[in-house]
């Protein structure tokens, strides 16, 4: 296959041809999955999940049967789960990898193929070399064999993930609740966008006292055309225009909606009578204060509390830790980061201290049970966080406000700029150039009076190709390419009141 194996697997659209996502090239992606198991474990074994995209299914059944074909002990979910609920797998059943076959939010011609390390994160830059290297040395006529997966479940060497994975996966979300009742009749809206997360999230809500959940029906059957969201992303403000139109018409307090592997969440809520969506930093800070504030009320927040963002979330992050006595520590962009650096906290010792994770595209993660980005987790504690301040006459727009005016007033954005071929690495090159020159450079106006290099690595942070800036008039930005597409982001943050 012509794909190119990173530390996100494969993502690519549906098709024939060794450029496009196929039973062919799921074949010779799993043979060199395969391979490196193999390496890693004298009995290897692997977890895998899968969402509602077309093919999906099929792509995660062809994975099992090649896994086992080649010696590795293949568990699979055996209906589409969200995507956390395979990192929780990988943990839970000691597998040595896991495959989600998912394309996250990306259109519906989309689909993708996700490794996870022993774990339970997204494989290392030096995995997924590995895996590559595997994937070219493979032949595909090695997956060719008259065995089928139902073959293979009979003979023991496919095992079908039982329910008591889920429950337990509940129960450590569970564990993490905030409020042992809610105090309010919270009214919410949620939409799972065609996706996994149906079963999940509400069956989570149910379970914590949520008694006014109406679902987007049109939304709720799994999908993967996704018919009324084309570009089915929680960030996105028209995949959430369907729940809009839902609350208004059941006077809903919240809505909230989760992707098709249900690992991002979105949420409206309501201001001066009219239903806005929260952006992903907003969400991210209001979880953080109230998560650190209930647990400081309630006795268990540790004594040296520790929470992760990525280098390109608000520093408001930073302000509200404080407060509380959180050190926080920062990662590159991507989730992989943040479950490393939970990882690296368990290696010494100190996996209670993690409290709380976030990135600003929607994600979040609530405790150190999977380690990647979690939406049923994160809406449980969201709806209890709605349902505190219903309980006191407010919204969580008024909640956000307080921390505004305590905190100073950030406000953030995030601009795509998309280039043809190489053009966008030698922007990059340019703003380097600038920064250096003896004039210096201005950047939106302001002169850059200070910046960072990731280049080379960071404090402890690895390299990577990330521009920090710091301006005159005393907001600063991040500038960093695609890792997937001709595409330069620019994140800005500027610090009012």
């Amino acid at each position: 296959m012509n794909l190119k194996f990173g530390t996100g697997g494969l993502r690519a659209t549906m098709g024939p041809g060794p450029d496009h996502l196929n039973l062919e090239t799921i074949q010779e992606a799993t043979l060199g999955v395969a391979a490196y198991a193999k390496e890693q474990s004298e009995s290897p074994s692997a977890a895998i999940a899968y969402d509602s995209r077309n093919h999906s299914e099929e792509f995660a059944r062809e994975a099992a049967r090649v896994l086992a074909l080649k010696g590795v002990k293949a568990y699979i979910y055996p209906k589409l789960s969200p995507t956390p609920t395979l990192s929780f797998a990988v943990r839970h059943l000691k597998c040595t990898v896991g495959i989600c076959v998912t394309a996250s939010h990306n259109p519906r011609e989309y689909n993708g193929y996700k490794v996870y390390g022993s774990d339970g994160c997204q494989v290392t830059s030096e995995a997924a070399d590995s895996i590559q290297k595997a994937i070219w040395a493979a032949n595909r006529v090695e997956a060719a064999d008259t065995r089928t997966f139902k073959d293979f479940v009979e003979s023991g060497d496919i095992v079908l993930i039982d329910d008591k994975t889920l429950k337990a996966f509940l129960a450590a979300i569970i564990r993490k609740r905030t409020k042992k009742q809610l105090e309010s009749d919270l009214k919410v809206v949620y939409t799972p966008l065609y996706g996994a997360g149906l079963s999940l999230v509400t069956s989570i809500l149910k379970y914590i006292g949520v008694k006014n959940l109406q679902i987007v029906t049109e939304q709720a059957k799994p999908n993967g055309d996704f018919p009324t969201c084309p570009y089915p992303n929680p960030e996105d403000p028209k995949a959430l225009e369907l729940g809009i139109e839902w609350c208004k018409k059941t006077d809903a307090d919240i809505l909230i909606a989760t992707d098709p592997d249900s690992d991002r969440l979105g949420v409206v809520a309501k201001k001066d009578g009219k239903y806005e969506r929260l952006n992903g930093n907003q969400v991210g800070i209001l979880l953080l204060d109230y998560i650190l504030k209930s647990r400081r009320e309630a006795g268990t927040l540790p004594e040296h509390p520790a929470v992760v963002r990525t280098i390109v979330s608000t520093t408001m992050t930073d302000k509200i830790a404080e407060h509380y006595g959180a050190e926080v520590i920062q990662t590159l962009t991507g989730f992989k980061w943040i479950g490393g650096a939970v990882g690296r906290l368990e290696q010494a010792g100190e996996a209670d201290r993690f409290v709380y994770g976030f990135e600003e595209s929607c994600g979040y993660l609530i405790g150190s049970y999977v380690r990647d980005k979690d939406a049923v987790g994160a809406a449980m504690i969201l709806c209890e966080l709605a349902d505190t301040c219903k309980a006191q006459g407010k919204t969580l727009w008024d909640y956000l406000e307080e921390l505004y005016q305590t905190y100073g007033h950030y406000e953030t954005t995030l601009k795509t700029y998309e280039f043809t071929g190489e053009e966008a690495d030698r922007r990059m090159s340019r703003i380097r150039e600038g920064l250096k020159s003896p004039e210096g450079m201005k950047f939106a106006g302001s002169k850059v009076t200070r910046y960072t290099d990731y280049k080379d690595g960071v404090d402890g942070i690895p390299a990577s190709n990330v521009l920090q800036l710091w301006m005159e008039d005393g907001s600063q930005a991040q500038i960093r390419p695609s890792g997937t597409e001709p595409k330069i982001k620019v994140y800005t943050e500027r610090v009012t009141g």
